[in-house]
């Protein structure tokens, strides 16, 4: 069986088609106007250990929070259909993730209830100021994750433990999620990891 899945969405606002495969190799194309999100997108396909391709183009010059929110649902989308009814899969991960300074915290389950609690301060306290050009804002990180989890069905908490410099923390954010993901999707058993036998 292939852990594969395929979307495309287009609105007034974006048009994205996106590719998943669960059991790639890391390897990554993702392009959406805004070099550091696809820098931040391409980590979850090389620390999660699946293929991913990413294509957006959307109303950057309005903002990039259309573009960013719908490759959030598109990516999630993909992921559940990807994993099918989640027979044998691990379906719980977590980690600690250190990138120089800045150390995040992940746990997730594929629990089939979207939930996100994340708790980072992408400034480490200090003001937050846009990345890239053309300009990320790296508040947008969390409605990436929010859109993401409702699609998915994923319960996902994100927790900053330390840190100052906003790449660091954000890279590190996104490295953990990949990592947790790619425990939680790791098939390892055969039935349903869940009482109820469905999730």
């Amino acid at each position: 069986m292939t852990r594969t899945a395929k979307r495309t969405r287009s609105t007034k606002e974006t048009s994205i088609e996106i590719v998943v495969d669960l059991d790639g190799h890391g390897d990554t194309a993702v392009e959406t106007g805004l070099p550091f999100f696809d820098h931040m997108v391409a980590q979850l396909g090389k620390h999660g250990g699946f293929d991913l391709s990413v294509r957006a183009e959307g109303d950057l010059a309005v903002d990039a929070h259309h573009t960013v929110e719908d490759v959030g649902i598109a990516l999630g989308e993909c992921i559940r259909e990807a994993l099918g009814d989640k027979a044998g899969v691990r379906r719980f991960a977590s980690i600690d993730l250190p990138l120089d300074e800045a150390l995040v915290s992940v746990a997730l389950d594929l629990s089939g209830r979207p939930f996100l609690v994340y708790q980072v301060d992408p400034g480490g306290g200090a003001e937050v100021h846009p990345l890239g050009s053309p300009p990320f804002d790296p508040q947008l990180a969390e409605e990436f994750w929010r859109a993401l989890v409702t699609s998915a069905g994923i319960t996902l908490h994100v927790r900053m433990v330390s840190g100052r410099n906003t790449h660091h923390i954000l890279e590190a954010s996104f490295k953990a999620v990949a990592r947790a993901l790619r425990d939680a999707v790791r098939v390892e058993g055969r039935g349903v990891p869940s009482t109820k036998g469905t999730l």
